[in-house]
C-alpha cells in the first residue's frame, strides 16, 4: 500500500455543514438541487461536495501550507453558496448532530457506496445523522505516520471534548457532550484506531479486510485517526463539526501543531509518547460523556489531569511552533472557547435559557455560523427569531 508524497506539515480541511429550512430549522433534503446550481456557475465549485445524507454538503479545501489559506477556502465555498440558498428559504448551520431530527427521516445520497453501507449496517446505518471536522496533515515520510498516529491517540480525546458539540439526539438531551462519537463508533470499521508498529502490519491488515469483504477501499476504514495513503497525510476524525469557521481554523491548527510537534521529536530521535488501546478507549468516553469536564489519562502510567489543565498546556507547548506556521491567531482561540464554552456548553445553556426549546438551539447553531466565531448564549437574540414558529421542547 502506497504512501504518496505530500510536503511536512501542509494540511487540508473537510468541514460538513447541514442545509436547514429557514423557517422551521429543521433539516432539509436538498443537496442534490443545491449541488447542481453550483456546478452551473462559471467558476471551480469543486470545493463544495455531495456527503452520504441529502441534508449535508461538505465543504474542502485545497492542500495548503497555512490554516489561513484552507479557511480562505472554506470562506470562498461559502460566499458560493450564499445566493443559491437563500431564494431555497435554506440556511446553513453545524454542529456534531441535529438538536430535533429524526435520523430516519433522512435520505441518502443516490451512491453504491452508501447504499451499501446502509444495507450492511442496518439499523446502525440509519443512524448516522452525523456531522464532521476532519483536518488532513501532510507526513513526508510513511516511517513516520505510524508512531505520529500513535502519539497523537495521548491527546486527540482532548481535542474531541474541546469541540464536542452533539448533546441532543432526536430531540432528547443525551447527557453526554459527544453523543456523535457514541453512535459513529458503531460501524463496523469506526472507533479508535488499531496501533501498529510497522506499515507491513497495516497493509496486513488492510489485505485481510480486503479479503474479507469487510471492506472494498482503505477509505472505509473509518477511524478517529487514520493515515490517508491517497494523499500522504494523516487525517483526524474525532472532531464535532464547527458551528463557526473561527473554531474550525482552532481545530486545524492544533492538529497542525500538534502532528508538527510529534514529527519534530521524531526526528530528535526521541520516543514518541503512546497509550495502551484500553486508556485511548477510555479517554474516548470520558470525553464523549463529560466533555470539558473530563479527567484524562495522560500517559501509560495512568496520570491523570482535567482535560482544561491540559488544553491550556498544550497550548503554551505548541505556540512556538505555531508562530513557525503562522497560525498563532488560529491556535489562541482556544482560549476564547475556554472562556465561552464548549459547543456543547453553549447548546445546553440555550437551551436552558429558551425553555428546552428545539428550535432555540437550532437557530443558534445558524446564528454562530453567520457570525463566523462562537457567540455567548446570554447574549444572542433569538426570541424574534423563534416568535412565528410553534417550538417543541426537548425530552
Amino acid at each position: 500500500m502506497e504512501f504518496a508524497q505530500s510536503p511536512r506539515s501542509t494540511l487540508g480541511i473537510e468541514w460538513e455543514l447541514q442545509l436547514l429550512d429557514s423557517d422551521s430549522y429543521d433539516l432539509r433534503q436538498s443537496a442534490n438541487a443545491v449541488i447542481d446550481s453550483l456546478r452551473a456557475l462559471p467558476a471551480d465549485t469543486s470545493i463544495v461536495q455531495r456527503e452520504m445524507l441529502l441534508n449535508t454538503v461538505e465543504l474542502v479545501s485545497l492542500p495548503h501550507e497555512t490554516v489561513h489559506e484552507c479557511t480562505a477556502d472554506l470562506q470562498y465555498a461559502l460566499s458560493l453558496l450564499q445566493p443559491i440558498l437563500e431564494p431555497l428559504r435554506i440556511t446553513l448551520g453545524s454542529s456534531g448532530t441535529h438538536p430535533f431530527a429524526d435520523p430516519a427521516y433522512q435520505h441518502v445520497t443516490d451512491s453504491n457506496r452508501y447504499a451499501e453501507l446502509v444495507n450492511r449496517t442496518q439499523y446502525w446505518g440509519r443512524q448516522m445523522l452525523l456531522f464532521g471536522t476532519h483536518v488532513h496533515v501532510g507526513i513526508e515520510d510513511r516511517a513516520k505516520v505510524l508512531p505520529i498516529l500513535r502519539a497523537m491517540l495521548t491527546r486527540f480525546a482532548h481535542l474531541q471534548a474541546l469541540t464536542a458539540a452533539s448533546p441532543f439526539w432526536n430531540g432528547a438531551n443525551t447527557g453526554y457532550a459527544d453523543n456523535r462519537a457514541m453512535v459513529f463508533q458503531q460501524l463496523p470499521t469506526a472507533g479508535t484506531p488499531h496501533q501498529f508498529d510497522t506499515w507491513e502490519e497495516l497493509e496486513r491488515y488492510t489485505d485481510g479486510m480486503l479479503k474479507t469483504g469487510i471492506i472494498d477501499h482503505f477509505n472505509e476504514v473509518r477511524w478517529d485517526i487514520r493515515p490517508s495513503p491517497k494523499y500522504g497525510t494523516l487525517e483526524m476524525r474525532m472532531c464535532d463539526s464547527a458551528s463557526n469557521i473561527s473554531e474550525v481554523a482552532m481545530v486545524a491548527a492544533l492538529c497542525q501543531c500538534l502532528v508538527e510537534y510529534f514529527s519534530r521529536q521524531y526526528d530528535a530521535g526521541e520516543q514518541l509518547p503512546s497509550l495502551p488501546a484500553w486508556f485511548v478507549d477510555e479517554n474516548k468516553w470520558r470525553a464523549a460523556r463529560y466533555g470539558m469536564d473530563a479527567i484524562l489519562i495522560l500517559d501509560d502510567a495512568g496520570n491523570e489531569e482535567l482535560v482544561t489543565d491540559t488544553l491550556m498546556q498544550m497550548y503554551e507547548d505548541l505556540l512556538p511552533i505555531a508562530q513557525e506556521l503562522g497560525c498563532a491567531q488560529e491556535l489562541g482561540y482556544i482560549t476564547e472557547v475556554l472562556r465561552l464554552g464548549a459547543p456543547y456548553q453553549r447548546q445546553l445553556r440555550v437551551a436552558q435559557l429558551h425553555n428546552k426549546s428545539r428550535e432555540a438551539i437550532a437557530a443558534f447553531m445558524c446564528a454562530e455560523m453567520k457570525a463566523g466565531t462562537a457567540l455567548d448564549p446570554e447574549r444572542v437574540e433569538l426570541d424574534g427569531e423563534l416568535q412565528s414558529l410553534h417550538t417543541r421542547d426537548l425530552t
